[in-house]
Parts: structure tokens; C-alpha cells; sequence
């Protein structure tokens, strides 16, 4: 089916698009553009959204703003924003009325003409969707990238031929309840995350399976050797299955051994390239490589592996350095939105930084990431709601000495400048939160932006 006989299979139908986002808008405007009966529903007012309300009132939509924006959803299908997880009890109660639950990304994978490789995970799985898609382009893949990174892809469905490739990096708010098939999915790894949003953390676990659990003997799952729960995975997946591993050798897949990535079919080994080759700094990203060669089996040569590894840049806000000034290096890891992706970054840097963290409480435990801070930091400075939670993760550590300075300024630019005053020539300044962002801005880019933008300001001599 293509999205035009499925738009026109719906022109009979009531149709309700909860969120009025970057996802869902496109969504929005092409149902209309066929005469579809639309109602847009968003928590946000008429004069908050501003312009995009003219321009969908113009197209021809209905509208349920505010507050009540969920209550009596009586449409027959409801296309639900990735926030709005499927459990809310307004959106199960018109589910028991009769209505299709569904999504723009779940619509896409059930339309989509070519093959998808579908990735999520904790942390890691936007580097390693990206390394999926450079990899296949460099093969000469046409790649359509698309979920929590790139763009919308729904609308774009019928221009797409059999030959083409879809990458997809999918959240657990996406995937939570959503019936898919992925021809290669991949887990990079499992740790509390999103708590706030979860029922609880096996919820948070299950939602992840779902990117597998339709999948056949065909098609092919991508597991961490290492993460506790890739035996649970594994144990339900009835599709083949390639572990990659820094610690041992899989009878399937791509491991790491005396500094060499070797590639591992069947039990025989076969040199890929020397891990030090990877231009991306860290144990991380070497596992980030491994993830995407496994998944890349079949599809992309070894040469194309080694030539990208040594030339891939990275992502945006992925332990971005921005700035050198006064021997000072500022690096941007706003992504580090959780403890265990701060960790990540702090283990990844050659001498320990001026830390910089807090943000929005997803109610996830800090504990850990205390330890981590006092072995790996210079100092800290805290910033935005989650300071008192992190602070005391720091000081109640068993590796605490009182050796690390902890600086607590609510005002982000401020504690952004106070950590660049404190540093020496030499050091670094790492933002990295090991928080979402919500609590002072829409998203962690936009807080990384505005990292950059603060940094890039600073005088030549910034004392």
C-alpha cells in the first residue's frame, strides 16, 4: 500500500493528531491537502503556536487546544505525539471505544518500500544510527534518515524505491505499543532512562522490545554482549541475531581484541581495522562502530568500514569541541543526557574537565555518576533542578575527599562563564548534564546551541 491509497482509505474517517510537532505537522498538512476531516489537539493556545495555527486553520483543520485537549477523543484514529505514551488512560479509553491508536513512525515502517535498519538503545543510538547512515551512503546506498534525527519521512514515502535504505533511531516513547518490522534492528545497550515518563523501568525495558518482536528468522537483531538485559532480548527474538563486544568473542557479529576490530561469522575471525583508527574519541564510540558494523553486514564492505571510521566527524553535540581559547578546550556533550552517557563522556577525554551537569529530573538514580565525577573530574559546576540530587550523589560517594570543587549557580549562562573563568590553559570544559533539558529549554540541541553560542562569545581573554 502506498500513502496515498492509505490517505484515501481514511477520507471516511474522523482523524485526531495529538501534537502539533515536527513529526506530526507534515502529518497534518498532507492529510488536509487531500480533503481528510482533521482535528489538531495540543496543549499549547491558539497564540502559542502562532503562525503554524494560521497556516493549518487556512488547510482547512480543526482544533482542540489547552488543557482539555485530551478529553473525549472520539475520533476513529489517533495518530499520537512520541511524547504522549499510549498508557494514558484518555487515549485508552477511545482505544475501548473502537478508535486506531497509531503514529507517523509507525505508519511510515508499515509503508515504507525499502529496507529499514531501526536502532535505539539508552545512549549511543544517535552516533550509531548516523555511523549506519554514513556507512551506507559511502557504499552508495540512497539512505533516508529519519525518527529522533533527521526529518519526518512519512510524507516522503511513495518517492522511495525498494533499492533505497532507511535509517531509523527510534526512542521508547516511539516504540512503546508500536507493531513494526525493521530488517536490522539494534540495541546499543539498556540503563534507567525516562523514568518520569514510564510506568516503571521493566516498562521502559519491554518498550524497547518492540523493535525486534516482529521480526522472522530473516532478519537480523543487533545486541551489546556486555548490557544485562541482551540475554532477556535475546531469549525472545525469534530473528538471527549479531552480538558485538569489547570483552569477548561472539560466534556471530564483530568484537575488539588487543586494539583490532575483527568481524566474526560463525566462529572465524577476520581483522577489520585497528580500533585506534577510529577518528570518534572513546570506548563509547568504539562500541558505537561495532554496533553499526554488525548491523551493516552484508551491505557494506570492509574497505567503506575503515575509510569512514577514519574520516566521520560526529554528530552535533556529541562531544563537539567548540571552541580552543587561552589553551582552554571547551567541548559540547549537551546529548549526555543521562548519568551513564556523562560517564561515557568523561571516560572518553584524555585529562579530567571542569564539569559542567544538571537539568530536568527524569528521576533517574545519580549515585553511580557521583562516583564517576569524583574519579574523573576536575570540578563541577551545577546548574538547573536536578543540582541538589547531583551534588549529593557527589559528596555521599565513598570516593569523595572533599578533593573537587562544587559550584551551584541556577542561571545557566552564569554557571556556564563561572566554569570557563575558573579554567586554566590546559584544561577542559565539558558540558555534559546527564540530564534531559526541559527544565530550561525545548530540547538538549537548543542547549547546546546555546553552549556554543555563549562560548564562542567569550573575550579573547575571558578572565
Amino acid at each position: 500500500m502506498t500513502l496515498n491509497e492509505y490517505i484515501n482509505s481514511t477520507k471516511d474517517k474522523s482523524i485526531g493528531v495529538v501534537g502539533i510537532g515536527v513529526s506530526n505537522t507534515p502529518l497534518i498538512k498532507k492529510l488536509l491537502n487531500v480533503g481528510c476531516r482533521v482535528t489538531a489537539c495540543d496543549k499549547r493556545s491558539r497564540q502559542e503556536l502562532g503562525e503554524e495555527y494560521d497556516t493549518l486553520l487556512a488547510l482547512g483543520a480543526q482544533f482542540r487546544l489547552g488543557e482539555s485537549y485530551l478529553d473525549d477523543l472520539g475520533f476513529d484514529i489517533i495518530f499520537r505525539t512520541p511524547g504522549l505514551m499510549p498508557f494514558d488512560a484518555r487515549l485508552q479509553a477511545a482505544v475501548e471505544r473502537g478508535a486506531l491508536l497509531t503514529s507517523e513512525m509507525e505508519l511510515f515502517m508499515r509503508l515504507c518500500p525499502c529496507k529499514i535498519f531501526a536502532v535505539t538503545g539508552s545512549d549511543g543510538k544517535t552516533t550509531t544510527t548516523t555511523i549506519i547512515s554514513e556507512l551506507l551512503k559511502a557504499q552508495g546506498y540512497t539512505v533516508h534518515l529519519g525518527g529522533n534525527i533527521g526529518k519526518p519521512l512519512l510524507c516522503d514515502v511513495d518517492d522511495m524505491t525498494p533499492d533505497d535504505v532507511a535509517v531509523l533511531e527510534l526512542s521508547s516513547f516511539q516504540l512503546h505499543s508500536m507493531v513494526c518490522r525493521p530488517d536490522v534492528a539494534v540495541i546499543t545497550n539498556i540503563s534507567p532512562n525516562h523514568l518520569d515518563k514510564h510506568k516503571d523501568y521493566q516498562d521502559y525495558i519491554d518498550a524497547k522490545s518492540a523493535i525486534f518482536s516482529n521480526q522472522q528468522a530473516g532478519d537480523r537483531l543487533v545486541l551489546n554482549s556486555e548490557n544485562e538485559y541482551s540475554p532477556y532480548y535475546a531469549k525472545q527474538a525469534k530473528s538471527s541475531i549479531s552480538y558485538f563486544s569489547r570483552k569477548s568473542k561472539p560466534e556471530n557479529g564483530v568484537f575488539c581484541a588487543d586494539g583490532v576490530i575483527y568481524r566474526t561469522k560463525n566462529g572465524v575471525s577476520a581483522p577489520i581495522m585497528n580500533a585506534d583508527d577510529i577518528k570518534l574519541p572513546g570506548t563509547h564510540n568504539l562500541e558505537n562502530y561495532m554496533a553499526a558494523f554488525a548491523a551493516t553486514e552484508g551491505f557494506v564492505s570492509d574497505d567503506v568500514c575503515i575509510s569512514t571510521a577514519k574520516t566521520f566527524a560526529g554528530v552535533e553535540h556529541r562531544l563537539e569541541q567548540v571552541r580552543v581559547l587561552n589553551g582552554v578546550t571547551f567541548i559540547n556533550d549537551s546529548i549526555g543526557t543521562s548519568p551513564t552517557r556523562t560517564a561515557a563522556g568523561l571516560h572518553a577525554l584524555k585529562t579530567k574537565p571542569i564539569l559542567i551537569a544538571g537539568g530536568y529530573d527524569k528521576h533517574i538514580p545519580f549515585d553511580g555518576l557521583g562516583d564517576e565525577i569524583c574519579k574523573y573530574a576536575k570540578a563541577l559546576y551545577l546548574t538547573g533542578n536536578t543540582s541538589d540530587k547531583i551534588y549529593d550523589a557527589v559528596v555521599n560517594s565513598k570516593y569523595y575527599t572533599g578533593q573537587i570543587p562544587i559550584v551551584k549557580i541556577d542561571d545557566f549562562k552564569e554557571a556556564v562563564l563561572a566554569a570557563a573563568s575558573s579554567a586554566q590553559s590546559g584544561d577542559t570544559v565539558l558540558l555534559s548534564p546527564a540530564c534531559a533539558a526541559f527544565d530550561k529549554f525545548k530540547n538538549f540541541m537548543e542547549r547546546g546551541k546555546y553552549f556554543k553560542q555563549i562560548v564562542m562569545e567569550l573575550p579573547d581573554e575571558c578572565k
